[in-house]
């Protein structure tokens, strides 16, 4: 499909794109931090997942490595942008061409495409040969932070934007759905990151928990390393026998409030 005179030049679009992913990133990830370690620190604590709270120089660490990424998504956007002005993208820019129904369709299929393509580049990733090359970094934060949503190796951080063009190339997307999706996947990877459960205890028991993933599932992987690989979804983690076997059973800990731990913690603060 041939572009029009919506697409702006490969720099400057990258540019913005960058600069807009960074505005969102430093407003979710700053908002999350402030409210569970700051503003609700005590009233939350029940609530930690994991035992071991995240170092300033951790945090340092995590908000370097993710403007690293960001810039590095920023490039792959500006290699996106050219294709598209080759005409070699299914990016589209009136939204008459494909209808509202499949503007909003879009972003499901993106985030279902997403989902997929997260669960298997990261269990790949995982493989021993590959592991300190590409995921090391990320691992790094055994207690992560919402700044760890976006802290990865710069090989890392390529396999990540990978699903920009593979959505691109392969799917009618409109920029608007693109950065509705995006939007959606900064905030779900913020708030995976954020180290305290937020679903109520019995979410496990209903039909979105036995879908969605929590926060508890991810930071499980974290401290676990070799389980939980899913992003949004339970789907595939159910499917390939890969969720963590303390899952539920943390899932509750932290949901119900009963970390021991954590509650001594809490009396001294």
């Amino acid at each position: 499909m041939q572009p029009d005179g919506h697409l702006k030049g490969p720099l400057q679009a990258s540019l913005m794109s960058a600069l807009s992913e960074l505005v969102w990133y430093v407003l979710l990830a700053a908002a999350a931090s402030l409210f569970f370690s700051v503003a609700f620190r005590a009233a939350f604590r029940h609530r930690r997942i994991l035992r071991r709270d995240p170092t300033a120089r951790q945090v340092c660490r995590e908000v370097a490595c993710s403007f690293r990424s960001i810039a590095i998504f920023g490039l792959v956007t500006y290699l996106v942008v050219v294709a598209a002005r080759a005409g070699w993208t299914c990016l589209y820019y009136r939204v008459g061409e494909y209808g509202w129904p499949w503007l909003v369709l879009s972003i499901g299929v993106m985030i279902v495409m997403h989902d997929t393509y997260f669960y298997w580049t990261h269990r790949l990733m995982h493989h021993r040969r590959l592991y300190r090359f590409f995921h090391h970094t990320h691992h790094l934060s055994t207690s992560p932070t919402p700044w760890a949503a976006y802290a990865f190796s710069p090989a890392e951080a390529f396999v990540q934007a990978g699903i920009g063009p593979l959505v691109v190339f392969s799917l009618p997307v409109h920029p608007v759905a693109f950065a509705t999706f995006m939007v959606w996947q900064i905030t779900f990877n913020v708030l995976g990151h954020c180290g305290y459960e937020i679903m109520p205890r019995w979410f496990l028991q209903t039909h979105a928990g036995s879908l969605l993933n929590t926060v508890t599932h991810h930071a499980l992987h974290h401290e676990k390393f070799r389980a939980n690989f899913g992003l949004y979804f339970n789907v595939w983690d159910r499917l390939m026998g890969t969720n963590h076997r303390e899952y539920e059973s943390r899932f509750v800990e932290a949901a119900g409030g009963r970390n021991p731990k954590a509650e001594i913690i809490t009396k001294q603060l």
